[in-house]
């Protein structure tokens, strides 16, 4: 599976911005689709996961109430609309497949994408 994520960039305080992350390769309704992030300085982290059907979806604290992950699967995407965005949610976006099971840990991911860039100004 190959996975591209766009829609980043720099928005205000307060705002909102939708990431989308396309999907090629092999059966994309097989995968859990997972979002992480990485500040700089520090360690990635989960944003948030979407089940197969995309008939549930877990969040980390941190974004819970605010960020909602859903999913096309006839469109081979998945997406993370963000709102009330803080300073403290710039990071590097990425998104991540994994075939085994539903989690938090990065490990669990098979394939990754490169990230996409949110900057949040305050």
């Amino acid at each position: 599976v190959q996975l591209q994520a766009c829609g980043g960039g720099l928005v205000q305080a307060g705002g909102s911005l939708r990431l989308s992350c396309a999907a090629s390769g092999r059966s994309f309704s097989s995968y859990v689709m997972g979002w992480f992030r990485q500040a700089p300085g520090k360690e990635r982290e989960f944003v948030g996961a979407i089940t197969w059907s995309g008939s549930s979806q877990y969040y980390a604290d941190s974004v819970k109430g605010r960020f909602t992950i859903s999913r096309d699967n006839a469109k081979t995407t998945v997406y993370l609309q963000m709102n009330s965005l803080k300073p403290e949610d710039t990071a590097l976006y990425y998104c991540a497949a994994d075939a085994d099971g539903f989690g938090s840990g990065p490990d669990l991911y098979e394939y990754w994408g490169h990230g996409t860039l949110v900057t949040v100004s305050s």
